[in-house]
């Protein structure tokens, strides 16, 4: 079962690259990149490859899509549902440019094997841990931790330490993870973490544990610190107030501490999440993937 991906992006070339060559790799039929910077540099790299359709954001698409939002959620979700009207086959994810599937089995299978009346599939977010050992990968990571939620509540102390009442799910950015769509169906929207049906939000099924998606968030210690302001601001870290007031009030040395605890594993700790099911460990090896690119 054929299907395709749409994400807006903003950021580096090679990181829009290993995007694609990642997915094109599982079998990707069409990738709709939307370029929040109309004169963004990575749009001619990846304009000419045959899968992928890319759309230049600038005022004239938006002016055509009725204003530009001003949050940059909005304009994700008004792009996801650009391409869902465009897209012609079975299925279609929305996901940023730092996040990459990780089938058990082929993409295709997986969502052939969705019963009909199932409207979306949901994918569980695993966060990439830091590891200044390993060697550049463009998203450089090998061990993603996935959600703490309720049922694995007696991991936070041990995988978080002081921080673990700042982080109650375990995770810098979001746990709801994200969604494939299934097209052609009248009234459905995408949005970031699900869809509405009808104007109302779509109860969403359970997250398919056969797909988890893999989300480079904080794995770049210079990004994360780059990162910190606007996610303070404007990001995700808006929306949890008593970690949105931790980070605003405190010192380098601090913050350097908290990004260590909570974004680094030790081995004791690794196999702990392992055991319980909330560790991944993956290879992506984006470098040779984006090699192999007709580019």
């Amino acid at each position: 079962m054929d299907w395709g991906l749409v994400s807006t992006v903003k950021a580096a070339p090679d990181k829009v690259l290993a995007f694609v060559a990642h997915h094109l790799a599982l079998g990707a039929a069409r990738i709709w990149l939307y370029f929040d910077d109309p004169v963004d540099p990575a749009f001619d790299r990846v304009a000419g490859i045959a899968q992928v359709t890319a759309v230049r954001c600038d005022e004239t698409r938006w002016a055509a899509a009725g204003g530009r939002p001003d949050r940059h959620q909005n304009r994700q979700s008004r792009n996801a549902q650009a391409a869902y009207r465009a897209c012609r086959l079975p299925w279609l994810g929305h996901i940023d440019v730092d996040e990459f599937l990780w089938p058990a089995r082929p993409v295709s299978e997986i969502l052939a094997s969705l019963p009909p009346n199932q409207l979306t599939l949901r994918m569980e977010p695993f966060e990439a841990m830091h590891d200044p050992a390993l060697p550049d990968d463009i998203f450089t990571a090998r061990a993603f931790r996935g959600p703490l939620k309720s049922r694995h509540a007696h991991l936070r102390e041990a995988a978080l330490g002081s921080y673990a009442a700042l982080l109650p799910e375990g995770h810098l950015s979001h746990t709801n993870g994200k969604s494939f769509f299934r097209t052609g169906i009248p009234g459905l929207s995408p949005r970031l973490h699900g869809a509405f049906l009808n104007r109302e939000r779509l109860a969403g099924p359970p997250f398919d544990r056969r797909l988890p998606l893999l989300h480079f968030h904080a794995q770049d210690r210079e990004g994360w610190l780059a990162a910190l302001p606007f996610r303070l601001t404007r990001g995700a870290y808006q929306y949890h107030p008593e970690l949105q007031a931790h980070l605003q009030q405190a010192g380098p040395e601090e913050i350097a501490f908290f990004y260590d605890r909570t974004q680094t594993l030790g081995p004791d700790t690794a196999r702990m999440l392992e055991d319980d099911g909330r560790l991944i460990r993956a290879d992506l090896d984006l470098r040779t993937r984006v090699a192999a690119l007709p580019v």
